[in-house]
Parts: structure tokens; sequence; C-alpha cells
């Protein structure tokens, strides 16, 4: 039998958002605020009215903003009923896609790690980003 892929972890996600050229936190931000030239990709968002629980209407304190390249991407992730990511109407017309950090177990790590060098290259600049893809740093 073949062994199952690793799940991935909140240690994979800040892991691998550091490890992407010209990355640093955001500087007055609580939360994780992962930026390439000033502009954020991956975010740890604060409870908002919007991501609330179902049954009870709590707000989810632990969803994470990934920014994406366009709006079919976007559609494609959340449409896809075997992946933990979703939307709401605050994010109408943005590019993002949200997941809540319990969750992020149902991913495995490579497919987390190709969400979040997505969200890089949604957000870097044209040369960082051809250089990276051209497997430069």
């Amino acid at each position: 039998m073949g062994r199952a892929e690793p799940r991935a972890s909140i240690d994979d996600l800040h892991r691998v958002a550091l490890a992407m050229p010209g990355v640093s936190p955001h500087p007055d931000s609580d939360r994780a605020d992962y930026q390439v030239g000033g502009r954020s990709f991956v975010v740890f968002r604060e409870p908002r009215p919007d991501a609330v629980d179902p049954g009870t209407g709590e707000r989810y304190d632990d969803v994470i903003v990934f920014r994406v390249a366009s709006e079919a991407d976007k559609q494609a992730l959340v449409a896809d009923d075997s992946t933990p990511f979703f939307t709401t109407p605050h994010f109408d017309g943005y590019l993002a896609v949200l997941l809540r950090a319990s969750r992020i177990g149902e991913l495995s790590r490579a497919e987390l790690t190709e969400v979040v060098q997505d969200a890089w290259c949604a957000r870097a600049g044209k040369r960082a980003r051809a250089a990276w893809l051209a497997g430069g740093t």
C-alpha cells in the first residue's frame, strides 16, 4: 500500500510563506500578514461578522486569506467540494479565498505549498515572479 501524503499544518504555511523571495511579515500586525513588495498575499484575518459559524453565529477566529491571480482561480478553489476553501459576500469581486486554520489538515503539504506559492505569485512584481518561476530567487 502507498503511504498517505503528509497533511498540512500552520507551521508548514509559515515555513512556505517565509521561504518565498522578498517576503516579510507586516510589521504592524498582531496576526501573521505575509507580504511581498508591501503587498499582502497570506493574511491571518481578525474575526469578522461575514465569517461565522452557521450553527452558533460565533465569528470564526481562525480565517486565513490567500490571494489568487484571477476570478477563475478563486472559483476553481471555492467550487471544488474536496477542498476546505470558501468565500463570503464580503470578498465578492476580491481576488482571494478563505480557509479556516482548523481545517488546514484537510490539505496535503503539497497542496498548501502550491496555494501559498500561487498567492505569492499573484502579488509579487513581474520581475520577481519571472525570476522565481525560472528557478531563481
